[in-house]
């Protein structure tokens, strides 16, 4: 694990999950714990409308916390409703918690690779449908991630199951003197509860 963001994540220990929010995740916890039971590959896809903010946040911080705690073969993808763009304050938000991430393309709608150890395959972010070829097509959790996705996809085709672990959208703070604060909250929120999740496991 990088040295930043091991202290990072050393700190996220010290933050208290809400009982209320720990009955909101134990169904994923269970699904992850049948999967890792069974030997299984497990997929996770983090579901929000316009996959430039929290889905992302949830995706990196899944597929970190697996690592952290060795649970293996965990697939973490994100999508939307539609495509949009990693919004590049979560990029930003990512970097000062200890990630390393490398632009790889300078469209409008950019791929990042996202590292959280020097010797493992980085995270590959870009905007994209939940539906999109690069995600699984089959045999996945889905995560609603915000109230607009999991009204607006009233089914998620190809999901095994479907988790609505929803938060509060930092858009709302753009441009305001509060905007760094609340990606830093909101990331840290989501590392604490993925953080969580796969503290439960049994291997």
């Amino acid at each position: 694990m990088l040295e930043n963001l091991s202290k990072t994540i050393q700190s996220i220990t010290e933050i208290s999950v809400p009982n209320e929010r720990k009955e909101v995740l134990h169904p994923l916890v269970a699904f992850v714990q049948e999967k890792v039971y069974a030997n299984q590959e497990i997929r996770l896809n983090f579901i929000c409308t316009h996959n430039s903010r929290r889905s992302h946040l949830s995706q990196i911080w899944a597929q970190t916390m697996a690592f952290h705690f060795n649970i293996k073969n965990v697939f973490c993808y994100s999508g939307g409703t539609e495509a949009t763009a990693m919004f590049s304050k979560v990029g930003e938000t990512l970097v000062k918690q200890g990630f390393e991430i490398q632009k790889l393309s300078e469209t409008e709608n950019p791929v990042y690779a996202v590292k959280f150890d020097q010797n493992q395959h980085p995270i590959i972010c870009f905007s994209k449908t939940y539906f999109d070829n690069f995600n699984p097509k089959t045999q996945f959790g889905a995560i609603m991630t915000c109230n607009n996705a999991d009204e607006g996809c009233p089914m998620v085709f190809g999901a095994e199951a479907r988790f609505p672990i929803k938060y509060d959208d930092p858009k709302a703070f753009d441009n305001t003197e509060l905007m760094n604060e609340k990606y830093t909250e909101r990331s840290l929120q989501i590392a604490s509860e993925m953080y969580f999740v796969f503290s439960q496991l049994k291997k």
